[in-house]
């Protein structure tokens, strides 16, 4: 037996079904609601439980749930499950929906980034076109309908192509068969645009940019797109890795900021190799972004990364006087059968 939902202040009645999320249900209803990862990381669909009581999968709060959150009636529609009939409020624009398919793709190119990431190239048919924000992300369908969600990492106006940075993710089904079996010309099918990270353009605001491994993925989509608009604001990209070879397109972030005036380039490493030869910033790159801006209230925080990152980055800047509302977080997990990666968002 399903329970109604009334989505305020849009005044949207909607029913989900037996063991249905929020979000599920509101997206079988075609409403226009912002989420990102669909498994509670990164926060970006949270919205206030007004009426009603919702539980959570295995019984365990989402990881972007604190207990303030919960505290102040929080609640995440991704995970939450309704027990009762709903009011839930939960800011949405209708410009946040883009419409949402399933289609073919050939991969037209595969080419090595570093030994463990890949830069995969997908073809569309030739009458289709799939609009999408810079920063959003598509799933690729498995044969069971497992869905494996990676950033696209090229710009709306450069579509001739879907660009992909695929880890190899030791263990994982689908990174595995990346890396080992995937050829040209073969066909995925894949689904999106999805996710609510995208450049936020009416934003005055500068930006600071804040990417972990393959979390510059989206971040390039956003930049590419903002040099093509011609965004005068100022961007800070940091990027942050383990190593000098994990910076897999070092080369295309320096050029960026020789070219642009208005983007800084800051990358960063947690343990650098004696090979690497060192000479830059190292540590956290959380911890690099507030010994620069030790107070955060007139920026914008785009975080895009592995979970532990995203999250302490999320508490560390908000500790800086970054309003919730300027932050927005696209964080890269396992998929729960621990065969390879899924989303957030990835």
């Amino acid at each position: 037996m399903g329970h109604k939902i009334a989505i305020e202040p849009a005044g949207d009645i909607i029913e989900a079904a037996a063991s249905e999320s929020i979000l599920d249900a509101a997206l079988r209803a075609g409403l226009a609601l912002p989420y990102g990862c669909r498994n509670g990381t990164c926060g970006t669909c949270r919205g206030t439980l007004l009426e009603g009581r919702v539980h959570y999968p295995l019984g365990l709060a989402p990881p972007a749930l604190t207990k303030d959150a919960e505290a102040e009636h929080g609640v995440l529609p991704c995970c939450a499950i309704p027990d009762s009939d709903l009011r839930v409020e939960i800011i949405s624009t209708a410009e946040e929906a883009t419409p949402v398919r399933i289609m073919p793709a050939r991969v037209e190119q595969l080419r090595a980034l570093s030994p463990d990431v890949v830069c995969l190239r997908l073809k569309l048919p030739d009458s289709v076109r799939m609009p999408f924000r810079a920063g959003q992300y598509v799933n690729v369908l498995l044969r069971d309908g497992r869905r494996r969600a990676f950033s696209i990492a090229n710009a709306p106006h450069d579509d001739e192509w879907l660009e992909l940075h695929i880890r190899y993710i030791p263990g994982g089904e689908f990174t595995a068969h990346v890396f080992a079996d995937l050829r040209e010309k073969e066909i995925l099918r894949i689904e999106g645009p999805l996710g609510a990270f995208y450049l936020r353009e009416d934003s005055p605001r500068p930006a600071l940019l804040v990417a972990g491994g393959t979390g510059f993925a989206p971040l390039k989509g956003i930049l590419e797109h903002a040099f093509h608009v011609g965004d005068r604001r100022q961007f800070h990209l940091y990027w942050g890795a383990r190593a000098r070879a994990d910076l897999y397109l070092l080369e295309l972030a320096e050029r960026w900021a020789g070219e642009h005036s208005n983007l800084r380039f800051t990358p960063v490493l947690a343990e650098p190799r004696a090979e690497d030869r060192w000479e830059g910033r190292r540590g956290l790159v959380t911890d690099v972004v507030v010994a620069d801006y030790p107070e955060l209230s007139s920026f914008d925080v785009y975080a895009s990364g592995p979970p532990a990152m995203v999250e302490a980055g999320a508490r560390l800047f908000l500790s800086r006087g970054l309003p919730r509302q300027q932050i927005f977080s696209d964080a890269f997990t396992f998929a729960h059968d621990g065969k390879a990666v899924a989303r957030r968002p990835r």
